[in-house]
């Protein structure tokens, strides 16, 4: 119980504060692990800890490789290749012969160690890209090489401890046969696995509500499989396995890698907890060792940064994106639970030095969770390469009264996109020097041309209520239902739709997008009032005529609030209030002006 709330809260805690989650699960699992003693997971759970840890990273890496379609690096997809080949090799031998020279560690141990440390993992940077909002190219990136380069990493370390048993004698070279042989079957286990159940979703052989309990069964029941033929390969059989669904454009992939998502999120934030709980205290005093301390540094500042640079030379990648790839690289679960494994049998073959694995995994893990979760976002702003500080807003249709709220919200908020299906429509959009983009929100094709990292308020002022309703209830995943909004129901009973497709109604129930924009034809201009000691609400309201339709709220810390059916706010001195006004008010704004140009006249002058 302990582990899965410290879990979920820290995840809070972090959307909260905007503070790193993995960062958070790590000193919540440190605290009530070797610094208060209150739990000790791998005695409690005894033989079951390992197995459940490996499941839990079964999951994580399927629903990770379920984001993996081949579209989404449509036109860079050269530097991801080379960079989970030629980069993750260059990591591999840089890192090796760190391990040994810097670490102290044996050859046999740094080879092994080295191919291990090469990962990355979803369990770590997915949670880092949701906090950061790159821009869409180095975000794909990091993502593709976390997923990729995870069974590869595990895979290399096994290569790698084979060769060492063969070298000492403990193995025949028949061991690297049955090592490529068993990676094969993995790959070609996951990779059927995953058409045959894509098959029976598309041919109707699998109800809606078993396709997801099936995907969780069938992807554990794989990772096993592949397991017990070679330790370590199950990884690339779900990985396999997911690409595969992923290009297959099932129909209902969407829905599952939503639930996909949910238990990701559950079973990271509880791995963490367990894994750095189950730490004892001669492990934490042990990191500070210095060759351990000169490692991770080399690890940071040479190991990382040489393998991208080298293996993207040729790339069409930026400067500014080699740096921030060459920077990012927090390891996670499978660094920690798989040099466990291999530290076991490392000590086994007679590698006394392998018992030092466990506390410079850990440092790695913890120190580049830590620095790499603090920088990823400032780094990015840095370098151009994140969405900024300011949240986009997308409208969604191209009427007319959408388009004087679009020029009303472009004042105060840059970063604005209209768009429509139609080209013709968004003309006048365009004209007026709008950023605009023509496409069906729900197409797939959609999903790939337009990066929505940069927004996160979604207006839909579409003239179809259905069709309103259909757009928010498919993006209230990527945007949460708290920042999708759309116009007043126009026909039928409010009633009639179910409460999840309802959303958050602008400007109140009377006034739907047909009313709207007839008022639009009717002469209805945007008026904007900024509150003053010298006009205050109070006297804002006193000349608020029924006709005036309050639309948001400007506040004086750059903050949009949007007036709805549900929440109301209330305006404060220096705040801006934006309303869609009668043309027979238009008197009220010239006196308005005039005041507000008398009150700043009349007003003290600081002397110099």
């Amino acid at each position: 119980m302990l582990i899965i709330f410290l879990g979920v809260i820290s995840q809070w805690l972090a959307w909260r504060f905007r503070l790193p989650a993995i960062v958070l699960m790590s000193i919540a699992g440190l605290l009530v692990g070797p610094i208060l003693n209150i739990i000790h997971p791998e005695e409690s759970l005894g033989e079951l800890f390992k197995p459940v840890i490996s499941l839990a990273v079964a999951i994580i890496l399927f629903e990770g490789s379920l984001n993996l379609n081949f579209k989404e690096i449509r036109g860079f997809n050269k530097p991801v290749w080379r960079i989970v080949t030629f980069g993750a090799f260059i990591a591999w031998i840089s890192g090796s012969l760190a391990a040994h020279y810097i670490a102290g560690l044996s050859w046999a141990v740094a080879f092994v160690i080295g191919g291990l440390f090469i990962v990355t993992g979803p369990t770590v940077i997915l949670p880092l890209l949701r906090q950061a909002k790159l821009k869409a190219r180095p975000a794909a990136i990091l993502k593709w090489e976390g997923i990729i380069v995870d069974p590869f990493g595990a895979l290399l370390a096994l290569f790698a401890f084979q060769f060492v048993l063969f070298a000492i004698g403990d193995e025949t070279a028949g061991a690297f046969g049955l090592f490529f042989l068993a990676s094969l079957f993995a790959v070609a286990l996951g990779a059927g696995v995953g058409w045959l159940l894509g098959w029976m979703f598309e041919k109707g052989q699998v109800p809606e509500f078993l396709k997801a309990p099936i995907v969780f069964g069938v992807v554990l029941l794989t990772f096993v499989l592949s397991d017990i033929v070679m330790h370590e390969t199950g990884l690339l059989a779900v990985t396999a396995m997911g690409m595969v669904m992923a290009n297959m454009h099932i129909a209902s992939i969407n829905d599952m890698r939503h639930f996909k998502e949910n238990i990701s999120v559950l079973l990271i934030s509880s791995i963490f907890v367990m894994l750095t709980a189950s730490l004892s205290l001669d492990v934490l005093i042990e990191i500070f060792n210095w060759r351990i301390v000169a490692f991770v540094l080399a690890t940071l500042f040479v190991v990382r940064p040489l393998s991208i640079w080298l293996s993207t030379i040729g790339t069409d990648l930026t400067n500014q994106e080699k740096t921030l790839i060459g920077w990012i690289a927090p390891r996670g679960i499978v660094a920690l639970t798989v040099s466990g494994y291999f530290a076991g049998v490392l000590l086994e073959a007679g590698f006394d030095d392998a018992e030092l694995l466990t506390a410079l995994t850990f440092a790695l893990v913890f120190s580049t969770v830590v620095v790499h979760g603090f920088t990823i976002g400032w780094l990015g702003r840095k370098l151009g390469l994140a969405t900024g500080d300011d949240p986009g807003i997308i409208i969604v249709g191209v009427g007319r009264f959408a388009l004087k709220l679009a020029e009303a919200l472009s004042e105060y908020n840059k970063n604005l996109l209209i768009m429509d299906a139609s080209w013709g429509r968004l003309q006048p959009a365009r004209l007026a020097g709008m950023k605009t983009f023509t496409g069906e929100i729900l197409s797939e094709h959609t999903e790939y041309e337009l990066d929505m990292t940069p927004y996160e308020t979604m207006i839909l002022a579409g003239e179809i209520d259905s069709y309103n309703a259909l757009v928010m209830n498919n993006y209230v995943p990527e945007f949460g239902r708290e920042n999708l909004y759309k116009t007043a129901i126009h026909q039928g009973d409010p009633g009639d739709y179910h409460s999840s497709l309802k959303g958050r109604t602008l400007f109140g129930h009377e006034w739907n997008i047909h009313e709207l924009d007839m008022k639009a034809e009717e002469g209805y201009t945007i008026r904007k009032t900024q509150l003053t000691e010298q006009y205050t609400y109070e006297d804002y309201k006193k000349k608020w005529s029924a006709d005036t339709i309050l639309l948001f709220i400007y506040r004086e810390q750059g903050k949009i609030e949007f007036f709805t059916s549900d929440n109301f706010p209330e305006p404060k001195l220096g705040d801006t209030v934006v309303s869609f006004t009668s043309p027979a008010r238009q008197s009220d704004r010239i006196q308005e002006r005039l005041e507000n140009k008398r009150a700043k006249n009349n007003s003290p002058q600081p002397k110099e």
